[in-house]
């Protein structure tokens, strides 16, 4: 019989470097590539495609982990080795708030922006959207950090070495 308890703290250790991997892809292949080869208008385009897969991906990747991680946390609460707001939650709950507010909250912006109307500039909304797809990554690389630590049941006191 499989442990279920394990594939899923394995799945929410493992999610968030796929996750990164997928943001650095869309960053530095995917973004790019089409502007090398296309009109500029075209890429827009077609980055503007790459980039609503990517916000849905990212908030589809948040929706498991934030149920993974809510249940490791209460877990944690009843057995009094920690809080039900642990800092992995708050880290996938903000990594929504930026895909949210990066993708949704700027792309309706942008067609204002580009007919001049507004406060902001299409190229300032544009930095706000780099800004927020940045902290995203970062924050998706500090839940892939922290899922590198060795789960309690497996922290083994080691001999110190000579």
């Amino acid at each position: 019989m499989p442990d279920t308890a394990g594939l899923l703290d394995r799945l929410r250790r493992g999610l968030p470097a796929l996750w990164l991997g997928v943001l650095v892809g869309v960053a530095g292949i995917a973004a790019p590539a089409p502007f090398a080869m296309l009109a500029k208008a075209d890429a827009g385009r077609v980055v503007g495609r790459i980039l609503g897969q990517e916000a849905w991906l990212s908030l589809s990747m948040a929706v498991v982990l934030l149920l993974l991680e809510r249940q490791r946390a209460r877990n944690a609460a009843q057995s009094g080795q920690g809080s039900v707001l642990s800092g992995d939650l708050l880290l996938v709950l903000a990594t929504m708030f930026c895909t949210v507010a990066g993708y949704f909250g700027v792309q309706s912006a942008l067609p204002a922006a580009r007919a001049g109307l507004g406060g902001l500039s299409f190229g300032q909304w544009h930095a706000v959207s780099v800004l927020f797809y940045g902290i995203k990554a970062l924050l998706v690389l500090a839940l892939a950090w922290r899922g590198t630590r060795c789960p309690p049941a497996l922290n083994v006191s080691r001999p110190p070495s000579s």
